[in-house]
């Protein structure tokens, strides 16, 4: 008989085949707040690190801010918590007129309980043209804790 021991964590596919904006050269990021032991570029970049972590509790915004428009068919992203349960909400928006203004995209709620369900993986296929701004507003708990947000990938393709 053969068999195979599958993965705890579900099998991320940010590292597939898959075309990614590369992001360090095509955008400027704004962040509220940023550990400097998690920095954002961990998240954004291939091959990547520990991901990006808030240095203070609260909701917190990424803010990708694009040189020239750009295309954008698939988004990415993986947030891990493996020690407090909590539910965290993100907004995702996009803008074509340099951050003037945004459309929503998506707006969700996640449930973290650990030891359990310790990782959201999210993968979007969208159709957006002419982006110039892409917004990541992170709740890391709707119950007001004193969670830090955190993002272990974004991903853009």
């Amino acid at each position: 008989m053969r068999k195979t021991i599958l993965p705890q964590e579900p099998r991320s596919e940010v590292d597939s085949d898959q075309d990614w904006l590369d992001l360090g050269n095509l955008a400027q990021v704004e962040i509220s707040s940023e550990d400097p032991l998690h920095p954002i570029e961990s998240a954004l970049q291939h091959g990547g690190g520990p991901g990006w972590r808030a240095a203070e509790p609260g909701r917190q915004v990424v803010r990708l801010l694009f040189d020239q428009p750009q295309s954008i068919e698939r988004i990415f992203l993986l947030v891990h918590e493996r020690e407090l349960a909590r539910t965290q909400e993100f907004v995702l928006r996009w803008s074509r007129d340099h951050g003037r203004t945004y459309r929503e995209i998506v707006r969700q709620q996640y449930n973290f309980n650990p030891p359990g369900t310790v990782s959201e993986q999210e993968d979007y296929t969208v159709e957006l043209s002419g982006v110039t701004g892409l917004e990541l507003s992170i709740t890391p708990d709707i119950g007001g804790s004193g969670a830090l947000a955190s993002l272990a990938r974004l991903r853009l393709g």
